[in-house]
């Protein structure tokens, strides 16, 4: 009991434990439509695609949170928009497309970040800094957990008609576009938090491996949702405690503890009988 306890007597591990709590119970539902709609690698891509945003806001206002996050949430969103434009207006998949310029916005915001700061700070911003979170950053992940779980509770009926039948949706029109794009914002929502907490390489990382690790137990749409919350605040809890008693850096802690849980239930996985298609899957 001491190992597990002792840590949170301290200040810095209490608030990264808040994050991660807030971050499991916005990020991990996020993950799970994500998976269901195979957006997993466009999740990726945005989470990258932020940080061109973060770094003009750090250029011209320094650790500025409110600067880092707007910026950070104005190229997510453009750069989902534009995406969508071009896989719509030339021979390109979305995904491709997502790619080009993921890779381009990463290798902008890792040169404007370089311009002014020094090596810590870029690893601060690619990496994160979950120890070291202060008030206004905890109200703001706290924020955006809370208004991730409303907009779901609104999305939701057209985010489940989309992932059993997408073409349906895509043909009656209506909500379905609408709730895409709300969607897509909650998505880059929660991936400006995690890059606040866990930087911009690894935010996807609370957002994705919960809903891979449900996905594989789990067939009922809200069975999925709370395993999927559950095991995110299991890896994160797991991966803390980890990088307290371990010294290690806390967000690949938290990452790599996620992706242990992942590895382990698909090792077992096989003994399950064949996965039904996402179709299939009662809301």
């Amino acid at each position: 009991m001491n190992l597990l306890l002792q840590p949170f007597e301290f200040e810095f591990m209490r608030g990264a434990l808040a994050a991660c709590v807030a971050l499991s119970f916005g990020a991990a539902p996020i993950g799970v439509f994500m998976l269901l709609r195979r957006m997993s690698l466009m999740g990726d891509a945005i989470s990258h695609a932020i940080l061109p945003g973060a770094a003009l806001g750090y250029l011209v206002s320094g650790m500025s949170l409110g600067a880092m996050t707007l910026g950070g949430v104005t190229a997510g969103v453009a750069v989902a928009l534009l995406a969508g434009v071009v896989a719509r207006r030339s021979t390109l998949r979305e995904d491709a497309s997502l790619a080009a310029f993921y890779l381009i916005s990463l290798a902008i915001g890792v040169l404007l970040v370089s311009v002014k700061s020094r090596n810590v700070d870029l690893l601060h911003v690619l990496f994160g800094s979950v120890l070291s979170l202060d008030r206004d950053a905890l109200v703001l992940i706290g924020g955006i957990a809370t208004t991730s779980l409303f907009g779901l509770a609104l999305l939701y009926r057209p985010l489940v008609m989309e992932c059993a039948d997408p073409d349906f949706m895509r043909q009656a029109g209506g909500p379905g576009a609408l709730a895409h794009l709300g969607f897509l914002l909650l998505a880059v929502l929660n991936l400006v938090a995690g890059f606040h907490a866990l930087g911009t390489l690894m935010a996807v990382g609370v957002m994705v491996l919960p809903a891979a690790t449900a996905r594989l137990l789990c067939e009922r749409l809200d069975t999925m949702l709370a395993v999927a919350v559950g095991t995110a605040l299991l890896g994160s809890v797991g991966g803390l405690l980890a990088s307290y008693q371990l010294d290690v850096p806390a967000g690949p802690s938290v990452v790599l503890s996620l992706g242990v849980l992942y590895m382990l239930v698909l090792s077992f996985s096989t003994l399950r009988r064949p996965r039904r298609a996402v179709a299939d899957i009662p809301a």
